[in-house]
């Protein structure tokens, strides 16, 4: 199993490149970050001296969207990097929540997001693409590789994951949502005729390692609330008792009474405060070393190939060199 560490580009960008940099020094093989840019700094600025101060890590959004930048931009931005640095990237992307919605934009749909996917892996990879009409090819490109990984909550998400994507990307780690999500985007592989086990499975959530299991879960609350988000948008489309969506899922939103932006991702937010610990336990890893590297385990057993570590909280350090120190050699 890999590891990923996940960061909000706050300022300063330096401390940005030095928690990496502690990631890499600690075993971890993927560096990500939110990409909003009317809420954080510039990712992509950040990525090249990422880059420049690490010597493998993979760097890339968790996740960008096809609405904030034009595909042909997006493409050459991964290949400029790639080109400078040896094919490190990775491109996460799904329909754009906070990058879309506080620009007062809707995100995008499934069909332009899967047609996304497909242009700006084949211009990163020097190989000709149509953008609104016009086929394009970047020329200057030579053995370009991007994988393009897509964030999904929803039915018809996961489905065209399966259909599309290089890795699929979800944001909990419930066991029992990451096996049924897992199952979806395979099946939805295979009956495109894709290798359903090519597909890298990416589970991303906070962790912290600690014995005071009240102040993890007040740090870790925030994450319910943005899952939230998504989970409202699959039961405006669904319905609150879909068979489509697991209730476990959408439950824990009855309560939810709408979300302030200025506070997402963040420790302390208090639009998740609806969020029941029951969730924050399922959602995240909290508690000693040895409760992550349990609930680890029964993630790999359900395929999954990479888990990162959102690290939002007041503990980012210890939890890097926690993860260096104890989890990370429990799975090399």
């Amino acid at each position: 199993m890999d590891f990923g560490l996940v960061l909000q580009t706050d300022p300063p960008a330096s401390a940005v490149v030095g928690l990496m940099r502690r990631a890499e020094r600690n075993g971890f093989r993927y560096g990500w970050t939110f990409d909003s840019a009317v809420l954080w700094q510039e990712p992509f600025v950040i990525y090249s001296q990422i880059l420049e101060h690490t010597e493998h890590l993979v760097v890339g959004p968790m996740v960008t969207n096809p609405g904030t930048r034009t595909w042909e931009v997006t493409a050459s931005t991964f290949a400029t990097l790639n080109d400078m640095f040896g094919n490190r990237t990775v491109c996460g992307i799904g329909r754009g929540d906070s990058a879309m919605r506080v620009a007062g934009r809707k995100p995008n749909t499934l069909a332009r997001l899967g047609e996304a996917i497909e242009v700006i892996r084949d211009l990163a990879e020097g190989r000709e693409a149509t953008v609104d009409g016009k086929a394009l090819r970047i020329p200057w490109i030579k053995d370009g590789k991007l994988p393009v990984w897509m964030a999904a909550y929803g039915p018809k998400a996961l489905a065209l994951a399966g259909q599309k994507a290089d890795g699929f990307i979800l944001q909990l780690a419930d066991l029992y949502l990451t096996e049924w999500m897992v199952k979806s985007v395979r099946e939805a592989a295979a009956a495109a005729g894709r290798d359903p086990d090519a597909i890298t499975i990416c589970v991303a959530a906070p962790a912290y390692v600690g014995e005071d299991l009240e102040h993890a879960r007040d740090q870790c609350r925030w994450f319910g609330g943005m899952v939230g988000n998504h989970v409202a948008d699959l039961v405006s489309r669904y319905g609150e008792h879909s068979s489509m969506v697991p209730e476990e899922l959408t439950e824990y939103v009855k309560s939810r009474q709408g979300y302030d932006y200025s506070h997402h991702g963040r420790a302390g937010n208090p639009s998740a405060d609806f969020v029941p610990d029951e969730i924050v336990d399922r959602f995240c890893l909290l508690g000693p070393a040895e409760a992550h590297i349990e609930k680890l385990q029964h993630l790999r057993d359900l395929g999954v190939d990479q888990f990162a570590v959102y690290n939002m909280h007041d503990a980012r350090e210890t939890t890097i060199d926690a993860y260096g120190s104890h989890v990370i050699p429990s799975f090399s």
